[in-house]
């Protein structure tokens, strides 16, 4: 299994590993524990997440969809955590991911270590056996990957009609495919600038009409204008 892993610190307070996945539904998979309490600005998210927080001897699962628009994250001590992405155009058919946008839905514990997803148990994964796990689940047909989503974001053309293309999208995914192309450029042109490209370079290099134009984009999915990615992360 590809893996690629690191371990960081937000005010030394959140400590994770993350690693990438070999299963054509799960992006990442990411595991971590809070040291202490704690807060950050998070980015806007295309992706939706399940979500399993173990703290004070409690098991918590919830169902996490895409954020519209960067916002802030906080968190308690104590907590351990494991994160699973799902890969675009993954979803639940008897939960649209739609109708997790902006939202976060509980997934009700069922015993220790379990939780009900449509009327059923479910063992809790681990960091190592998730694609075990969401195997199982597109064995039961609870997830499914939609083939119009994927091909759209191949960049090669479906044998759909537009109005499908969009309705496909929203009830994968929860967003346009316009709106999710918005959001990978601006995580690209927040890539240049911690790579210390200078701003209308990246205007220019992008696409954007003008350099407000780049910081409005920026404010809306990363949480902080140009100037202040460049200086939060500055090259070495």
């Amino acid at each position: 299994m590809p893996f690629q892993a690191h371990q960081t610190g937000m005010d030394m307070s959140l400590i994770f590993e993350e690693r990438q996945s070999d299963s054509p539904y799960v992006e990442t998979v990411t595991q971590g524990y809070t040291a202490v309490s704690g807060s950050t600005i998070r980015p806007a998210e295309s992706h939706w997440h399940m979500v399993f927080v173990k703290v004070n001897g409690r098991t918590h699962s919830l169902a996490v969809g895409p954020w519209t628009t960067s916002g802030v994250a906080s968190w308690g001590e104590g907590a351990e955590i494991l994160w699973v992405q799902f890969s675009l155009g993954t979803f639940m058919p008897h939960r649209p991911t739609r109708k997790l946008l902006n939202a976060e839905m509980n997934l009700p514990s069922a015993c220790h270590n379990a939780f009900w997803l449509h009327s059923s148990t479910w063992q809790l994964p681990n960091f190592d056996n998730v694609e075990t796990f969401v195997n199982w689940l597109v064995r039961e047909e609870l997830l499914v990957s939609d083939s119009v989503v994927n091909t759209v974001l191949q960049d090669r053309k479906p044998d759909v009609s537009s109005r499908t293309v969009r309705h496909r999208f929203l009830q994968a995914t929860g967003l346009s495919h316009n709106y999710i192309r918005q959001m990978k450029r601006a995580q690209e042109a927040t890539a240049l600038l911690e790579q210390g490209v200078p701003i209308l370079d990246v205007v220019y290099e992008l696409g954007y009409y003008d350099q407000p134009h780049l910081t409005r984009s920026l404010k809306q999915f990363i949480g902080y204008t140009p100037g202040q990615v460049a200086s939060i992360n500055p090259p070495e």
